[in-house]
């Protein structure tokens, strides 16, 4: 009876102590927390505008290559309709965007390096929250290609 003595009263030791550390090492969290429910997350929606943009890259007054981009939108739920609603007006300024580009020797060279789009990404980011606020968050750049003339 003496041999079950000792590792019953280690047992209920450990036990105790275990309980006890987690009592004052668990995370403070709000009881009401608990009850809530998540607030669940609304997946964005895509918007591909439906032309290509050809862009003339000049040097010296001569057309010396073509730039065609695709663009798709990426805007919150609900929103494409939007978009293609206000389709003219993101063109236009989407085109002086790639204008400033290609004047500004962005499509030449490497223009497909990462380091080198990304000024245009967030040209052309700017210029479509200047049309539609708070709607797009993020202008997604499908197809690109250069053709040397």
């Amino acid at each position: 009876m003496k041999k079950l003595i000792l590792p019953v009263v280690l047992g209920l030791i450990g036990l105790a102590g275990g309980a006890g550390a987690g009592f004052f090492l668990r995370a403070d969290t709000p009881a009401t927390a608990e009850n809530e429910p998540e607030e669940p997350t609304v997946p964005p929606e895509y918007a591909k505008l439906n032309n290509q943009f050809v862009i003339p890259v000049m040097e010296d007054g001569a057309v010396i290559s073509l730039v065609v981009l695709s663009l798709s939108l990426e805007v919150t739920s609900g929103s494409t309709t939007a978009v293609f609603e206000h389709e003219p007006k993101l063109r236009d300024v989407f085109l002086q965007v790639m204008f400033s580009h290609a004047n500004a020797g962005g499509f030449q060279g490497s223009f497909t390096d990462a380091a080198n789009l990304q000024p245009l990404r967030i040209a052309l980011f700017e210029a479509a929250s200047a049309v539609l606020p708070g709607i797009v968050t993020d202008v997604l750049i499908g197809d690109i290609v250069r053709q040397d003339g």
